[in-house]
């Protein structure tokens, strides 16, 4: 606990106790009340008689309920010895030391007081002063607080930067860190040191194009030009010392500054991609129809030059990875329709939907899709082309027509209830959707009804209601 000091508690300069000797008992409680948040007068057997609150929030938390009571009974129990010790340690011309006391408030939080005590003239009577401590303590939980969820982030951090340190240690891509303005090394993994074939230390702080052949350090620096106008950069093959291999890079941040990732692919890797690149690859690259593989997950695994115009990529690495869902489909029903009848039947013809572009393009197309869960390893295969342009149809006479405009509509009010007008156009908007998802499935009623959130029997009932179909076929159960 801090005291108060002594000298300035029990000897007053002389002016001051002369100043203070001429003010009256009203003059004084005055003072006392203005200069302190609370003030008591507790007699010789330790009731309060008097109070005085300088704080106005005070009498909110039922300090106004104490008169009459026993000081130590509106403490805490953990307080009652600090108010015993205050009673007991309270003389005349001498104030105690500052004692910290918890009083119950109604608010359910303790209220925090610090009290000294000085015990006036013969009666045995004690004047209390306390100060109001709750914006202190608050201000010490804030801190508390804060300390703690400091100490989350950096225990967070560290086990972020334990994973990275250990992946990067382990991974079996050779990776090289630099920094983007300088081109010098900062990371290695043991991966790219076997690659390199040169001691960790000696990589460390080189220059990363000074790291390959002399012949391919144009296009390296062409690379890192990229990257700097750009923020990417596509590929490119250099010499290793005697190894071919492909460069791959990605900019990123880090603080305030930024990183370049180098990733290589050595010459074992590059040959194998070489050897594979048969006639039939070459023939899939340069046809104009889109043409993805995928695995099991729908996440891209290759893509021809045709897909990545359509889905507007710059190049075949940044759609590696990716889930073609977030290209195809106008909605996201169409896509889930398509995926659905793949697993279902294993392949999928002539399904119009529309392809979003990276850019925000939507093109029509028509995509025919086959999986291979036997493949090594299993995929998912798709070609994709622009649908072919239809000319508009002319609307049959009896087809039904939806307004062109609001007023259209409101001139049928007064001729038509407006229940039964709600009624016909919700019918007819209903038998649209419908017709427009049997036409998008190819009149598969099963997908169609996945697509409009129907069950299958809802979906027949609808059929029936509106004369759509054929109504005494096999798929019309019987109701």
């Amino acid at each position: 606990m801090t005291s108060l000091a002594p000298h300035a508690a029990q000897n007053p300069s002389a002016a001051l106790r002369k100043t203070l000797g001429a003010l009256g008992g009203e003059a004084a409680g005055l003072l006392v009340a203005a200069a302190t948040d609370l003030s008591l007068i507790v007699d010789a057997d330790g009731v309060i008689r008097d109070a005085a609150f300088g704080a106005a929030d005070l009498t909110g938390e039922g300090c106004d309920t104490w008169l009459g009571r026993r000081w130590i009974d509106t403490v805490t129990i953990e307080s009652r010895p600090k108010v015993d010790a205050l009673l007991r340690d309270a003389a005349p011309g001498a104030v105690t030391r500052w004692r910290e006391v918890n009083h119950p408030s109604v608010s359910g939080n303790d209220l925090p007081i610090r009290y000294a005590a000085m015990r006036l003239g013969t009666d045995g009577s004690i004047i209390a002063i306390g100060r109001n401590l709750r914006a202190t303590a608050a201000l010490q939980r804030k801190l508390v607080e804060t300390q703690q969820a400091l100490e989350r982030d950096y225990l967070r951090l560290r086990g972020a930067e334990t994973r990275y340190r250990m992946l990067f240690q382990l991974g079996s891509e050779p990776v090289l860190v630099v920094d983007a303005g300088t081109r010098r090394v900062t990371e290695a993994n043991p991966a790219a040191v076997r690659l390199i074939g040169r001691p960790e230390k000696r990589i460390l702080g080189q220059d990363a194009v000074e790291l390959f052949e002399a012949a391919s350090a144009r296009e390296v620096e062409a690379l890192f030009s990229g990257l700097r106008a750009t923020g990417r950069a596509d590929d490119v093959e250099a010499r290793l010392g005697s190894a071919r291999t492909r460069v791959s890079a990605s900019l990123f941040r880090q603080g305030s500054s930024a990183s370049v990732l180098l990733r290589l692919t050595g010459s074992e890797a590059v040959a194998v991609g070489a050897e594979a690149r048969g006639p039939l690859l070459d023939v899939i690259e340069g046809i104009p129809e889109g043409f993805v593989v995928t695995d099991m997950q729908r996440r891209v695994l290759a893509a021809n030059g045709a897909f990545l115009d359509l889905a507007q990529v710059a190049t075949e690495e940044q759609a590696r990875g990716l889930p073609i869902d977030r290209w195809i489909g106008r909605e996201e029903t169409e896509a889930a329709t398509l995926f659905a009848t793949l697993k279902e039947h294993g392949s999928v013809r002539h399904f119009v939907t529309g392809l979003r572009g990276q850019l925000g393009a939507l093109e029509e197309v028509e995509i025919a899709a086959v999986a291979v869960p036997h493949g090594r390893p299993p995929c998912l295969g798709f070609t994709i082309r622009g649908a072919p342009r239809r000319a508009v149809a002319a609307v049959s006479p009896g087809a039904h027509e939806l307004p062109r405009s609001v007023e259209q509509m409101t001139e049928l009010v007064g001729r038509v209830s407006m229940k039964n007008l709600v009624r016909e156009t919700t019918d007819l908007i209903e038998r649209l959707c419908i017709e427009a998802a049997l036409r998008i499935t190819r009149d598969n009623r099963a997908s169609a009804a996945e697509m409009l959130g129907l069950s299958r029997q809802g979906l027949y009932a609808k059929l029936r209601r509106y004369g759509i179909g054929d109504l005494d076929g096999p798929d019309f159960p019987d109701a």
